[in-house]
């Protein structure tokens, strides 16, 4: 009886393997055409699930920098990091060929650009306020004359844009430079995700992180528009590493122990 099992079982594994082998080697040549996985990252010193930073040493660190360094690994090819200042450079970059994969917040006018697998993190949207700002709630932002600022072509922006009625989102290129702003009371609020704006509120004294959210900005792998092998890869990758431990792990190696999956 067991023999009878035995040899299908043996004959359908055998029938499988090259079909594996041959989907591997698909998803390889979309993912990696020049035989490196290039990974776009966005970087920014207020950490996160999305954003990467530099170490001690100018490398390059971070939750999708681990992501990044995994994959290239199960496809056993090397990694690059491509570095950007936001995501809305890496989504303009997708069209250039200048990277295979990337992990950036995702909404329905970036879709148009990236092919989206799934979601990692979910994180409400908020503001945070100069030091001395009278305003106590998001509501009391939009009227005319106050000065709210985001990261530019970023969907926080466009979700700030869409609430924000009666003030211009002004969109800049870098997070930093967001934050020198804020600091010398150049500008009134900056929006962004609230587990970026509750620790940079230690490093401004008197700022403010409003209540609420204005929307659930929501994380995911992507690769560019084109190429379904590479997606079909890029999916089960990250589904494998939610279920399997992986993201968990790198979640927690960056200090972020309280983030859900």
């Amino acid at each position: 009886m067991m023999m009878r099992l035995a040899i299908p079982m043996l004959f359908a594994l055998l029938v499988m393997a090259p079909t594996r082998a041959a989907w591997a080697d698909s998803a390889r040549d979309e993912l990696a055409p020049s035989g490196h996985l290039r990974v776009a990252i966005a970087m920014s010193s207020l950490g996160g699930p999305f954003w990467s930073a530099k170490d001690t040493a100018g490398k390059p660190t971070g939750v999708p920098v681990d992501l990044g360094k995994e994959m290239a690994r199960r496809l056993g090819v090397p990694v690059d990091y491509v570095m950007y200042e936001n995501s809305g450079q890496i989504t303009d970059a997708a069209a250039k060929g200048e990277w295979d994969v990337t992990f950036v917040p995702m909404d329905a006018e970036r879709a148009k650009k990236l092919a989206f697998g799934p979601i990692y993190n979910v994180a409400d949207a908020t503001y945070i306020v100069r030091a001395g700002s009278p305003i106590q709630s998001a509501e009391q932002l939009d009227q005319p004359g106050v000065k709210v600022a985001a990261v530019a072509n970023t969907t926080t922006m466009r979700g700030a844009a869409r609430v924000l009625k009666n003030t211009t989102v002004v969109g800049y290129q870098s997070v930093d430079e967001i934050v020198s702003l804020l600091s010398k009371g150049e500008i009134d609020a900056f929006a962004n995700l609230r587990d970026q704006l509750v620790p940079l509120s230690t490093r401004i004294p008197g700022s403010r992180v409003l209540p609420g959210a204005f929307q659930q900005t929501k994380t995911a792998i992507a690769v560019p528009l084109g190429r379904p092998s590479a997606l079909a890869y890029a999916i089960t990758f990250l589904e494998d590493a939610k279920t399997g431990g992986f993201l968990r792990r790198a979640l927690d190696d960056h200090g972020l122990k309280d983030t859900p999956i």
